[in-house]
């Protein structure tokens, strides 16, 4: 059946729209149309594609969804193989490799370095044939890897085609960058593996691999994964003479470039942005553990060759140890305020990356028979994100024979209550609703600042609360009395009215702190913030519908689960109840409606020290039609900076942030 010729050309314009939109929003971070509109025409596309097949290709934007499985992963022959890197630790190192890069060049001037951020991913190669993407795979041993073009394709910031223009002039060009998963879509990839019963991944650069190398490409079009290119295989392409042009064409042609990226002189020069990026790491929205320093010109690179495995013109300067060994002292078990297990390594303080560190995660049971660890075991530990740091490894030959053995506990450590381990999850669970340690937890979450605000509430007082059975919920909070309070250890008749007095008060908080307090899982600050300006008042959320919550922007299937079920709960509506009761208000908030305000439509970023606190400066923004963001990236259209403003400051300078302080931003509303 042949096509008629309208359909051809509106499939043609609806295939360059959607990789065009699909660029702007995976790539650029800055869409144009709306999440409605793009998926209006992504359904005619889909309904083009079901009425005549002969249609699709494999550049096609639904071939992104995923592939049927594969039996098992080909391997792959690189090419040109995938060096590894040497590695520099100090200023006199890089020192000395900058010596090395000079005379073996013959030359006495700086040289000039393409620097950026060593992302900590998985190294791919992705192969395009006359413009068209035909291969992935991964890195693998330098020489071969395994052939992942199903699941490559379903990556959103990967182009699948490259211009007209590249593909004549580069019938074959070979683009190799790093696969990760961002900080934040990692923390909510493992909130939707827990909600679904699924066993949760312990850091993000796991998430990626394992991800990338699932034998069902449906799963991997699932997962949050982005592509950052670093460089091409072939330096003898025409107009392309350095590294920082060869980076600045894949930028043009679409691919995601490190916004960290640039061409310096000098060993000063590269040591003051080594220092600059170790600063603003905290900062970044994806794990990196250095920074790589690539010789520019491509005809040095040659001219300085390889060894073994690694360039001579290129090298990682890492930064100060992650890693550490130690010993484990001893192996406990916490209970969350979700009745999750986890098991967690007491070790003998160490310091790592500037730090002390005296406990390391082990995530799960699956985890600790991978790790075969024991107390008394000596270990690497690796702290990963300012969080709790993590066991990498077992260092099996100091073992004496005297370490002891640990396996999961059959009861709750906290109330004695039989541990399940629900069918295909990896956490072990209590049960019990009435859990001291979960309801310590709760207590605790409750009275904290983003919650209620309840000061001198913290963690020892919430533990003797509920060991006293003065609060078996957080509800249990305003019936407490002074003659209750007392008996306790520390509490003295001031402290203890103090308390009081900062419970009265938090009856009186706005309407997202409340939603935050209840601890719906999934529910945080920004959630419960989209929550309350949709629906305006507390009994509307409580009475909302699954298919309502998710049609909210930001609101995704998870968190509208949790939210029903919470609400459905007998227990939270009883919680509710007694707050109500005991004076606890549940006030309206002002429903946002878009297109409107000073402010509609622009986001801010807030940083450094100002006259009011910060949640002060939210309000009037999200007031005036605006809202927040916690980082500064190309969607941000103001930075509000006040005295001693950090990295955010200097970040938004070189996107061209527009930057106003406090008399600015009063002008604006």
């Amino acid at each position: 059946m042949t096509v008629p010729e309208e359909i051809k050309k509106e499939y043609d314009q609806l295939v360059s729209k959607i990789e065009y939109h699909n660029r702007l929003y995976y790539v650029y971070d800055s869409p144009e149309i709306s999440d409605a509109e793009y998926d209006r025409l992504f359904d005619r596309l889909l309904q083009i594609e079901k009425e005549h097949s002969e249609l699709v290709t494999d550049e096609s934007p639904s071939r992104r969804v995923g592939a049927p499985p594969l039996p098992a992963f080909e391997s792959y022959t690189h090419r040109v193989r995938m060096l590894s890197l040497q590695k520099v630790t100090t200023p006199a190192e890089f020192s000395e490799f900058d010596r090395r890069v000079r005379e073996g060049l013959g030359i006495d001037d700086d040289t000039e370095y393409v620097i950026e951020p060593k992302l900590d991913g998985l190294a791919i190669e992705l192969v395009y044939e006359n413009g068209v993407l035909t291969v992935g795979s991964t890195r693998g041993d330098g020489t071969r890897g395994e052939n992942v073009t199903p699941n490559v394709r379903t990556i959103r910031s990967i182009p699948l085609k490259l211009t007209d223009e590249a593909a004549a002039k580069y019938p074959l060009l070979e683009v190799r960058g790093e696969v990760i998963i961002h900080k934040t879509a990692f923390e909510k990839l493992n909130q939707a593996m827990e909600k679904n019963g699924a066993a949760q991944f312990a850091n993000p650069r796991n998430a990626a691999a394992g991800s990338l190398r699932q034998l069902d490409s449906k799963i991997t079009a699932t997962r949050p994964l982005v592509f950052y290119a670093y460089g091409i295989s072939d330096t003898a392409l025409p107009d392309l003479p350095t590294q920082f042009k060869a980076m600045q064409f894949l930028k043009k042609q679409g691919f995601r470039i490190n916004e960290y990226m640039e061409r310096v002189t000098g060993v000063d020069a590269v040591a003051e942005k080594f220092e600059h990026l170790e600063k603003i790491r905290p900062e970044l929205d994806y794990e990196i553990d250095g920074m790589v320093v690539k010789v520019d010109d491509f005809k040095s690179q040659t001219a300085l060759g390889e060894i073994s495995r690694a360039p001579r013109w290129a090298v990682a300067w890492k930064f100060s140890a992650e890693e550490a060994e130690t010993i484990v002292e001893d192996i406990i078990f916490s209970v969350g305020r979700t009745g999750i297990i986890t098991p967690v390594a007491k070790l003998k303080p160490v310091r790592v990356s500037g730090v002390t560190v005296s406990n390391a995660s082990l995530h799960n049971e699956d985890e600790m028979l991978d790790l075969d660890i024991k107390i008394g075991d000596h270990v690497i530990i690796k702290r990963a994100g300012d969080v709790i740091p993590d066991v990498v490894s077992v260092i099996k030959e100091y073992r004496t024979g005297r370490e002891k053995a640990v396996t999961m506990p059959k009861v709750c450590p906290s109330c004695g209550t039989e541990v399940h381990r629900p069918e295909g999850e990896a956490a072990h669970r209590c049960f019990n609703a009435a859990c001291p340690a979960q309801v310590i937890e709760r207590i605790f979450h409750f009275a904290s600042k983003d919650a209620m605000d309840i000061e001198g509430l913290g963690g020892k007082l919430a533990t003797q609360l509920v060991e006293k059975e003065l609060v078996r919920d957080p509800s249990d909070i305003y019936y407490l009395t002074k003659d209750k309070l007392l008996p306790l250890d520390l509490m003295a008749d001031k402290r203890a009215q103090n308390l009081l007095d900062a419970i009265e008060t938090s009856k009186k908080r706005e309407l997202p702190r409340v939603i935050v307090a209840l601890g719906i899982f999934g529910v945080g600050e920004t959630a419960a913030r989209l929550l309350a300006s949709h629906f305006g008042d507390f009994k509307a959320i409580q009475n909302a519908e699954f298919d309502e919550l998710v049609t909210i922007d930001g609101i995704g299937p998870i968190i509208a689960q949790s939210t029903v079920d919470f609400f459905d709960n007998i227990g939270n509506k009883r919680m509710i109840k007694k707050m109500q009761t005991a004076g606890v208000e549940f006030p309206s908030y002002a429903t946002q409606k878009k297109d409107t305000g000073k402010l509609s439509g622009k986001t801010f970023v807030i940083t450094g020290t100002l006259s009011k606190s910060r949640d002060h400066f939210k309000k009037l923004i999200e007031a005036a039609g605006g809202k927040t963001a916690g980082s500064v990236s190309s969607k941000t259209d103001y930075l509000l900076a006040g005295e001693k403003a950090g990295s955010k400051l200097d970040k938004a300078g070189k996107l061209g942030i527009t930057i106003i302080n406090e008399d600015e931003f009063y002008r604006l509303i």
